[in-house]
């Protein structure tokens, strides 16, 4: 073999290689992401669903291509640990004016663990924390988009400076009426500065790219009046005659954290420096973590990296152990959690009962298709780890023990490192926000109900907690379905509640499409037998599903029953499935969008909101 050139020198070309795979990369995403404004503009609403699929793929091709590329050209797997040394350090001075240094910090954490064996994944070798600021970032550039506009209205100019910001985004589609929708707006927005007097620094602040997702585009910013900053959010559709309207007038994080809710699908967004948009969009909602701002921006990796950073930070900082999760266990999934943590763990068994017809490719398959989907505000976001390592002494005993009995392929317990620490090491684990599961939150409100010294208070509010779980419950599958979900097993375990209120399906393993499912009546009984039999006489094939049956395993409690057929009884009639079902073969897809119908400035009921 010839002599090599300086491992200096192959060392910066392999890391140049790998920033213009990034690259690649990030041209890509942005421009699929951009033309997001065309697709809303041309209501190609079946396009932005494939694109929303496809873009989520293209980081993975992106790294592998990469890969390949360093193996192929420079023997990458091959070159001493000296170089990836030197890789590392010259990376990280091509970084220094890039305008998405900490995204494509994990791209080379991808492509190098792709590349080094396991033990290899060292401080050395990898960006375990990050190594180039994000803060201040801007494109010098003469014709350059900076990250946010502001305005500067008085009090005779509001309306005239809200038309101006409307129209700063050059939609190709005329509004019904702006002026009409601007007045709305003002009144809206008035409503939270009615009592304020309107300081020097009265302005507002909206980041430059509008927000695509489903069939809406979201102008999303905040008002700034002396001390007091209010973000706000204002969705765009089209009305059935092809015009655009505002149709909403969102003030306040609780109202923007719906909008960003993990319970969504991801927004496209044009963005040059995406730490400037997470920065901006973090002073409007302080409590959301970084990590779930890049997950709703599409740049799922990098929240998977600040998630994983979070998460050995709290470790750090916290000497609680991991525990079975409270509750009914599942047949499919082994689910544990932390306390102080606010997720679950889910690892999937090896065996499943014989009523779950299912593997654990066919689950895994079930998982990708919800990241894939709409969520709609109803399924859970998950972030899917592989051979997690977990410090043996935070785990209980149960917990060891129950992976053990229900998931050894899962398990390995080493010192993986060589270093005398021993690891619980999982081989493969979904990581979701953590609920109240819906079942548990029912039965509070039936304890206090069945109280015999609980006050009319107390009572008044568990009746109400019980309604709010039986509508929100409905309101959940209904959702789904205008999803083109089936969520298969629809227990009230299998569902939970937010800190918002909002009811969020997290159980996977036998979600469907509705398209794929037969919804048929059970069948009038051939004599008195079948009418007395305890069994099912009738034949039912794959995926046939009967709704009048949801009722005996749904409806046990009358009081549940009660505020049930008050408001959801449809769902127990195949009618209501089929309508839909037929309605989403033809094409039609439907609007879910994150705020309430008494929220919305256009009461006419013209918009297909969910019921």
């Amino acid at each position: 073999m010839a002599p090599q050139r300086l491992d200096s020198s192959v060392a910066f070309d392999i890391a140049k290689a790998m920033l213009d795979g990034f690259n690649r990369h990030y041209k890509l995403f942005r421009t699929e992401s951009a033309r997001a404004k065309h697709r809303f503009e041309t209501r190609d609403w079946r396009g932005q669903q494939r694109a929303q699929r496809e873009r989520i793929e293209f980081y993975d091709l992106r790294v592998n291509e990469c890969v390949k590329r360093l193996i192929k050209e420079f023997g990458a797997g091959e070159r001493p640990m000296e170089v990836w040394e030197q890789v590392k350090l010259h990376y990280i001075g091509l970084l220094v004016n890039h305008h998405q240094p900490e995204t494509a910090e994990t791209f080379f954490n991808s492509v190098t663990t792709k590349i080094l064996r396991r033990a290899y994944f060292q401080n050395d070798f990898i960006f375990v924390r990050p190594a180039v600021s994000t803060e201040y970032i801007e494109n010098e550039e003469p014709d350059a988009r900076p990250t946010y506009r502001c305005y500067y209205p008085k009090a005779d100019t509001m309306q005239t400076e809200v038309l101006r910001m409307i129209q700063d985004f050059e939609l190709r589609v005329p509004f019904e009426d702006l002026e009409r929708d601007t007045a709305l707006v003002l009144a809206a927005m008035k409503q939270q500065f009615d009592h304020v007097k309107l300081r020097a620094n009265f302005q507002f602040q909206v980041l430059s790219s509008l927000f695509f997702r489903n069939k809406g585009a979201y102008v999303v910013g905040k008002i700034i009046n002396g001390f007091q900053d209010v973000p706000f959010a204002l969705p765009i559709l089209h009305n059935p005659e092809g015009k655009l309207e505002i149709d909403a007038a969102l003030f306040g994080e609780d109202d923007l954290l719906l909008v960003f809710s993990f319970a969504r699908a991801y927004f496209m967004v044009d963005m040059e420096i995406p730490s400037a948009y997470v920065q901006f969009l973090r002073s409007m909602m302080p409590r959301k973590p970084r990590a779930e701002f890049y997950n709703a921006l599409g740049l799922a990796k990098q929240g998977k990296t600040l998630f994983y950073r979070d998460f050995l930070f709290h470790m750090r900082h916290s000497t609680d152990k991991f525990r079975i999760a409270p509750g009914i266990k599942g047949m499919v999934m082994l689910v544990f959690d932390l306390p102080s943590y606010p997720f679950v763990f889910k690892v999937i068994k090896d065996f499943y009962p014989p009523q779950k017809d299912t593997s654990r490719e066919q689950i895994r398959g079930k998982y990708q298709l919800v990241k894939h989907h709409d969520r709609v505000g109803r399924m859970a976001d998950t972030l899917e780890f592989s051979e997690v390592g977990f410090p043996h002494d935070r785990f209980t005993d149960e917990l060891i023990a129950e992976i053990q009995k229900f998931a050894p392929s899962q398990l390995e317990i080493s010192d993986r490192d060589g270093d005398g620490t021993i690891e619980v090491i999982i081989k493969h684990v979904y990581i979701e926000r953590r609920m109240i599961p819906l079942n548990i939150y029912l039965q509070e409100a039936f304890d206090t109900l069945q109280s015999a010294g609980a006050d009319d208070l107390s009572l008044q509010r568990a009746r109400e907690q019980l309604t709010r779980a039986v509508v929100e419950y409905g309101n959940a599958i209904k959702d789904l379905v205008a999803a083109n979900i089936f969520p298969g097993d629809m227990l009230w375990k299998n569902f939970g509640i937010t800190r918002h209120g909002k009811v969020v399906f997290y159980d996977y393993d036998e979600i469907e499409y509705i398209t794929d499912c037969n919804f048929r009546r059970v069948p009038e009984p051939r004599n008195e037998e079948d009418e007395m039999s305890g069994e099912v006489w009738y034949s039912v094939a794959k995926n046939d599903v009967f709704p009048e049956t949801f009722g005996p395993f749904l409806l046990g409690n009358p009081l549940v029953r009660q505020e049930f057929m008050k408001y959801h009884a449809d769902l127990l009639d195949v009618e209501f499935w089929q309508l839909h079902k037929d309605r989403i073969a033809a094409g039609h897809v439907h609007d879910v969008f994150p705020y309430e119908r008494e929220r919305r400035l256009h009461v006419d009921g013209q918009h297909d909101l969910p019921a």
